[in-house]
């Protein structure tokens, strides 16, 4: 097996999105990279159970990627072996009215996971740097001062908002959420190969969509935004990781594996046990035994 090392998928200011791999080769078999799935998600669950105990931290997953990307199945597959209280996961779709009533961060901050658990963003508040200036249309939905009509936006409108992504991950970060944000990096003939299975393998059509295809003909602005908004975003408390994602028993293995290995660098020490508990595990034990 290929080792798996978190530094070389972790992306900084200067992250260029076409030198990066869409597809790694981990020298192992599909039945290999599943069995090693099972095993690395073993092993988180049982980091959340400490993590629940220690009730210092929680886990916020990012994940992002083009449309196909497998974010969905990557979801699945590493979370099964956890306790189903100790992660909950959004999907982040179009705002509904009412959360266009807030500004863009309030539906993800009532999101954030509680203290000794994980919590999945399924897309997140990225989609306000991606999909919304992909379509900068979608901006004048959020009755913003100023702003009346496409042309009103300011130069410096995005970096505005990368500024506050970046303050509202440093501020949770300060309070305890461990934020760990994964792109899963798609080819463009890999994504198309997906595409055309979901329309021809008729138990997929439900999942293919028109607008997959209106969104693959902005595929350079996508590509263009997504390293622009890594670039600005990665921070030491907020890291991006960068993942291959041609091959998705691959890609899973890939996350579950960096997860771990940053979660290694925190102590999720156990509370100490009352003395008096203690002094009288044996009475506690005893009773327990011989009542009738």
């Amino acid at each position: 097996m290929k080792a798996i090392r978190t530094k070389d998928f972790k992306a900084d200011g200067k992250f260029a999105i076409n030198n990066a791999a869409t597809n790694i080769d981990l020298e192992l078999t599909d039945d290999q990279k599943k069995d090693a799935l099972k095993e690395v998600s073993k092993e988180l669950g049982k980091q959340q159970d400490k993590m629940y105990a220690n009730n210092r931290y929680s886990v916020l997953v990012v994940l992002q990627g083009m449309d196909t990307s497998g974010k969905d199945s990557l979801i699945r597959e590493v979370f099964k072996n956890f306790n189903a209280r100790g992660v909950n996961v959004y999907s982040f779709k179009q705002p509904s009215s009412a959360e266009l009533e807030h500004d863009y961060l309030w539906r993800h901050y009532i999101a954030l996971p509680e203290k000794g658990k994980f919590a999945v963003f399924n897309r997140s508040h990225y989609e306000n740097v991606l999909v919304t200036r992909v379509h900068p249309d979608y901006l004048l939905k959020e009755n913003l001062p100023g702003i009346e009509d496409v042309k009103d936006i300011p130069k410096d409108f995005w970096d505005m908002r990368y500024k506050e992504i970046n303050h509202f991950e440093k501020h949770i970060s300060q309070n305890g959420v461990i934020v760990l944000k994964f792109f899963l990096h798609l080819g463009k003939e890999e994504q198309k190969a997906r595409l055309l299975r979901r329309l021809e393998k008729k138990s997929h059509n439900w999942k293919f969509s028109a607008g997959d295809l209106d969104e693959r003909e902005e595929w350079d602005k996508y590509q263009e935004y997504y390293q622009e908004a890594i670039q600005k975003t990665s921070q030491p408390y907020a890291p991006w990781f960068v993942i291959p994602a041609d091959d998705k028993k691959a890609a899973r293995l890939m996350v579950a594996s960096i997860i771990f290995d940053e979660l290694k660098k925190y102590d999720f020490r156990e509370p100490e046990v009352d003395e008096e508990v203690l002094e009288n595990i044996s009475f506690y034990r005893n009773k327990l035994k011989t009542e009738e």
